[in-house]
This record gives structure tokens, C-alpha cells and sequence, in this order.
């Protein structure tokens, strides 16, 4: 089997089998089973797989057709220009999330001090974006074994200058001083617990206490609010992604809360996606 002929059977099953995004999804499956990019397999198209390469796409397709996340197949994937490793039991990092990032850049980049906090860090994703796109001394919290493993492992591959902690954002907030940091941003559990199981096949292998954001889907905005806040410094912000139709409830906790300069971003699709606001000096 050639290149080409592997490409086109991989992509060929995708299609026969509904797969959104058959031509890309074959192109990063092939590249990960051989070491061929796009541009490698155009001009090595009638190279003959070897059979190892050959065997690996094959074990490849079949953990895709049974609904496995390609990230999770091929280990890792792309976030505001950095590489993260992924695989089961972190949550695979997202373009939405790039809005978050830039709300929290914007805010950054006039002050001189950038203390960042993060909450629910997961890959790391966030933090290592603000690390290195903003230069923010960074502080990663994250629960899950899993996941903190991932993330101990970004921030190493990407060079960050991040600490990690271990620890439950809903207790450890107690260990935390009081009014030293400049930002604090999280990407929470926001998935009403009821519509877990109505979610992608897909999504529903990545980590349900990555998903779960309680009976309404509120519980780590309510609690983040109530129990982090003053951990901000004066004039500091609070930043958070957003799930579908959620931005009016928690703009109305934060500004209940003390905050005001209130911004909610969209992401492509038009969805309010990312929120900020500014601690209020009394």
C-alpha cells in the first residue's frame, strides 16, 4: 500500500462512516502513523508504507470509528500556536478557548505586574498561553491525577514559567493569600450534570469532572466567585470561558459580586463565549 492509497482508504472510511471532517482526519491520522506531513505525502505519495507504519494506521481507524477523540489517538494537539500533549483523562484543549486567552492578553498586556492565577488548569492550556504570549508569572491549580500529570508535562515541553499546584479549587482557596494576584481565569466544569450523557461521543471520553458543572451547570462560576475573589488584587480581573447561554448569569454574579468593566467576548460560531471584569476599589 502506497502513501496515497493509505490516505485515501483512511479517508474513505471516515466518510462511508459519517465522520465531519473526513480529508483532515485521515491527513493527521496518516501523519501520525508515518511521519509524513501534507506537504511530504503530496510529493511521497507512491512510497510504499512500511508495515509497521501500515499496522499503526490501522489500529489507528479503528479506535477512531469507535468515536475515540482524534487528539487522544494521535497525543497531542495545537493551542494558540503551542504543542500540548493529551490523551485520556485531561480535557483536549479548544479553539473557543483562544477567546478566553485573548480577553485575559488584553487586560495583561498595560499592567507591569501579571500574577496570574488558573483555575481548573486541565493541559495546562491557559497557562502556558499567558506564560509565553504575555510573560505572566503563572500559577496553575488543578484536582485531577490525570490531568496534573499532563500538566506538569506541558508546562516542561513548552519551556513555561509556571508552578503547578495540586489541589481542589473548592477547598484550597484557603491556602492562598488574600489580594496578590492580577488575574485570575478559569475554563470550569460548565455542562449541566443531566446533559452529560446527550453530549458528542467523543466528548463523553474526556473527563466528566472536566464537564460537570452541577445540576444547572453553575457551580464553579458560583463558587470561584464567592471563595477567589479576594484573592484578587484592587482593580484586578476575573476571566472565565463560557458554555451556551450563560454569560447573562454570570455577568449578574460577578457584578453582584463588586465587579464592573464587564466584557463578554463571542467565539466564530456567535456563542458568548469568554467573560472579564475588574475588581472594583472601594
Amino acid at each position: 500500500m502506497t502513501l496515497r492509497q493509505a490516505y485515501e482508504k483512511c479517508r474513505n472510511i471516515l466518510k462511508e462512516n459519517n465522520f465531519d471532517a473526513p480529508e483532515f482526519e485521515a491527513q493527521t491520522l496518516v501523519e501520525a502513523a508515518t511521519g509524513f506531513n501534507r506537504t511530504a505525502l503530496i510529493a511521497n505519495g507512491e512510497k510504499e508504507l512500511d508495515k509497521n507504519s501500515e499496522q499503526l494506521l490501522l489500529c489507528y481507524i479503528k479506535k477512531r470509528l469507535e468515536h475515540i477523540p482524534l487528539q487522544y489517538i494521535i497525543g497531542s494537539w495545537s493551542f494558540c500556536g503551542f504543542d500540548f500533549c493529551v490523551g485520556e483523562g485531561v480535557l483536549i484543549p479548544r479553539d473557543d478557548t483562544e477567546v478566553v486567552v485573548n480577553l485575559c492578553l488584553d487586560f495583561l498586556k498595560d499592567r507591569q505586574s501579571k500574577s496570574t492565577l488558573d483555575l481548573c488548569a486541565g493541559s495546562g492550556a491557559i497557562s502556558v498561553a499567558l506564560s509565553k504570549l504575555a510573560n505572566a508569572d503563572v500559577t496553575a491549580v488543578e484536582l485531577s491525577d490525570k490531568a496534573f500529570l499532563f500538566l506538569e508535562k506541558n508546562i516542561k515541553s513548552n519551556n513555561a514559567n509556571i508552578k503547578a499546584v495540586k489541589g481542589d479549587i473548592l477547598n484550597c482557596y484557603k491556602n492562598f493569600e488574600d489580594g496578590q494576584y492580577d488575574l485570575i481565569v478559569s475554563n470550569p466544569p460548565y455542562i449541566k450534570t443531566d446533559d452529560i450523557e446527550s453530549l458528542q461521543k467523543e466528548v463523553r471520553f474526556e473527563p466528566k469532572m472536566a464537564l460537570d458543572g452541577g445540576k444547572n451547570g453553575y457551580d464553579f462560576y458560583e463558587a470561584i466567585i464567592r471563595r477567589w475573589s479576594k484573592k484578587l488584587k484592587p482593580s484586578g480581573a476575573l476571566a472565565f470561558e463560557l458554555g451556551e447561554e450563560q454569560a447573562a448569569y454570570v455577568s449578574e454574579l460577578m457584578s453582584n459580586s463588586g465587579f464592573g468593566n464587564i466584557l463578554i467576548e463571542n467565539d466564530l460560531g456567535g456563542v458568548q463565549r469568554a467573560i472579564i471584569g475588574t475588581l472594583l476599589v472601594k
